[in-house]
């Protein structure tokens, strides 16, 4: 992200209003627009350096240039290490990985085994990007990375595969609702499994903690700028395990908030279609179609779900651990970063 990016000039935080939602749903648009994916290695470099420049104070205000260099950069690094996120698991690359493995998961006649082998592809692609996305201030080894990935796809492959089996074993419903929980039931194990995967992938960061950080007024700011300092270089106050498991719990239910609209609307309206004439008679339009009406719904939901909560939370310092009371910045405030 741009605040990683280095100068003593603090880059504004967005174009938008990021205290409403819908500021933060404007927001979360622009840096998960999948035009963002396009962009070269030289492009980034090329974004890097022009907020470089306004950090340094080089260039005087913000400009069109200037946004759009801020949301490429937003878009593509990750807000606390500064380094590239790989781009089959970047947010803006979000709908196109998950459209890939749900082509999978609809593939007609999959029998047990199919369906196992894409749940475990769809898990596997949960924990990359919830591990890609996730706060980095305690970071993981690679032991802890490989017992978090088998948990994790273990737990929630189990948990979907589980609910998938409930529909045939339902028999007092009638054949049309039992056809609508058929399309539903899939999407509700992806869902649930989803919400699971983050607790079990990011559970390290409850139980270690993450970086809190003061909120710093604007005249707090001046001073570090008079100093030749970024509020970015001050240490944090210390690593808050509350703060880990607000950041983690907002996380998995923007999760459930992204897939609930994806796991109903399509599922609704395909059942639909299916009773037009046109779809009787070409029934090979059926997958394509239904991957259509995900992926429209998929563009549409990704960030009112993303925006339901802050990136950068910002909560009282005494509402976390008693060592950090008294401790918080301007209103008594400390901020940490969600992750996505």
């Amino acid at each position: 992200m741009s605040a990683s990016l280095p100068g003593i000039r603090p880059l504004p935080d967005s174009q938008y209003d990021l205290n409403t939602y819908w500021g933060r749903v404007r927001h979360t648009a622009s840096i998960t627009d999948p035009r963002t994916l396009l962009v070269s290695s030289a492009g980034l470099t090329d974004a890097k350096n022009l907020l470089v420049a306004y950090k340094n104070g080089q260039i005087p205000n913000m400009t069109p240039d200037l946004w759009k260099a801020k949301k490429i950069v937003d878009s593509t690094l990750h807000p606390d290490t500064g380094e590239a996120v790989f781009l089959p698991f970047r947010m803006s690359c979000f709908v196109l990985s998950n459209l890939v493995v749900t082509a999978g998961m609809l593939t007609p006649g999959l029998g047990n085994r199919g369906t196992i082998a894409w749940q475990v592809a769809n898990q596997s692609l949960n924990v990359a990007i919830n591990y890609s996305n996730s706060n980095k201030s305690s970071p993981l080894s690679w032991s802890k990375i490989a017992q978090s990935y088998f948990l994790a796809v273990g737990a929630s492959c189990s948990v979907a595969v589980g609910l998938n089996s409930l529909v045939p074993r339902l028999k007092s419903i009638t054949p049309s609702t039992r056809l609508i929980l058929g399309r539903l039931v899939p999407f509700a194990a992806v869902a649930s499994a989803g919400a699971l995967n983050v607790f079990l992938m990011r559970g390290e960061e409850i139980r270690t903690g993450i970086d809190v950080f003061p909120v710093w007024s604007q005249k707090a700011k001046e001073a570090f700028a008079a100093q030749g300092k970024s509020p970015s270089e001050v240490e944090s106050l210390g690593k808050s395990q509350k703060a880990a498991t607000l950041a983690v719990g907002e996380t998995a239910v923007s999760r459930v908030l992204n897939s609930s609209p994806i796991m109903v609307i399509p599922a609704l309206a395909l059942v639909r279609f299916q009773r037009t004439e046109w779809l009787k008679k070409n029934p090979r339009w059926t997958t394509p179609l239904n991957l259509g009406l995900i992926l429209v719904t998929s563009y549409a939901v990704l960030p009112l779900a993303l925006a339901a909560f802050p990136q950068r939370q910002k909560v009282r310092a005494d509402s976390l651990e008693e060592r950090f009371h008294g401790r918080g910045g301007e209103g008594g405030l400390v901020e940490f970063n969600r992750g996505i």
